[in-house]
């Protein structure tokens, strides 16, 4: 049979080409690092709307929820973890896994509605939390805390969503000082991170929550602005959340755009480029 020549040939090669590609960026991501943008302020001050990352799936090994999603709402197309794996779901292990540290930040899909969320792990499986007056206890022992200034960002929209900043120094104009009280909490390993104050709110108060076996409790650093682990899932929250439902590890910020687009490149953060998350 003779080679195919000419323009099918090249169309055959293209084709070919492609198909390699997309098959490797897969398993790049299956395997390896999964892009992630930040949507919204539950994290802020470590991380902004508009930051940019790539999520470490080898930090934890690897479960159901190390296949990729592919959200596209425009073009209406939504394909989870599920779709792909979700007959490995269920027994809440991990190959090759490792256990979450206290501090990371970590990506997670939603148990119930499959969603992507980032936040950080706060409790461990058989601790006890619980937030008394706006401040966190571990086993009992509230952590140390220590003023960090104040966090000021511009009353603007934020993201393609155009989302508006809350602020404690209440309601201000477009284009006004919006402020926070920032201040470093220290986790009883060690780790610090700066926390935001809005106000007094229901979720400075809470019971005591019992991390089971297998399960582990997250919080975002924006403490009055985060759906987390201090919600159950029956109210709209995100409760204790299975080891399995991790993804991974946040590392590093790769880019940072401030504004609805990151093609307007004079809304870029050159600022925090490779910026490590701590």
């Amino acid at each position: 049979m003779a080679a195919k020549t000419g323009f099918g040939a090249s169309v055959l090669e293209t084709v070919k080409t492609v198909v390699y590609a997309l098959l490797i960026a897969g398993v790049f991501r299956t395997l390896f690092f999964q892009p992630f943008w930040i949507p919204s302020g539950s994290m802020k001050d470590t991380l902004l709307i508009g930051d940019f990352l790539f999520v470490n799936k080898m930090a934890y090994g690897y479960s159901y929820a190390s296949c990729p999603s592919i959200r596209i709402p425009a073009a209406g197309i939504d394909i989870s973890a599920d779709d792909f794996c979700g007959i490995f779901r269920g027994d809440n292990n991990r190959l090759l896994g490792g256990e979450p540290e206290r501090g990371d930040v970590v990506v997670f899909r939603h148990p119930v509605t499959g969603a992507d969320f980032i936040k950080r792990v706060i409790g461990l499986p058989g601790d006890r939390v619980q937030v008394t007056n706006g401040v966190l206890s571990i086993d009992d022992t509230p952590v140390l805390l220590e003023p960090a200034g104040i966090f000021v960002e511009e009353m603007e929209r934020q993201g393609p969503q155009g989302l508006l900043p809350r602020c404690e120094n209440g309601a201000v104009a477009m284009g006004a000082d919006c402020t926070k009280t920032r201040t470093t909490e220290t986790l009883p390993n060690g780790v610090s991170h700066d926390i935001l104050n809005i106000g007094t709110q229901s979720s400075d108060n809470t019971g005591v929550f019992n991390v089971p076996e297998g399960y582990y409790f997250f919080m975002g650093d924006n403490r009055d602005n985060s759906t987390d682990s201090r919600v159950p899932q029956n109210a709209g929250g995100v409760g204790f959340v299975p080891y399995e439902d991790i993804v991974g590890r946040a590392d590093r910020i790769m880019f940072s755009s401030a504004g609805r687009s990151m093609l307007a490149f004079w809304t870029w953060r050159g600022d925090r480029f490779f910026k490590a998350i701590e």
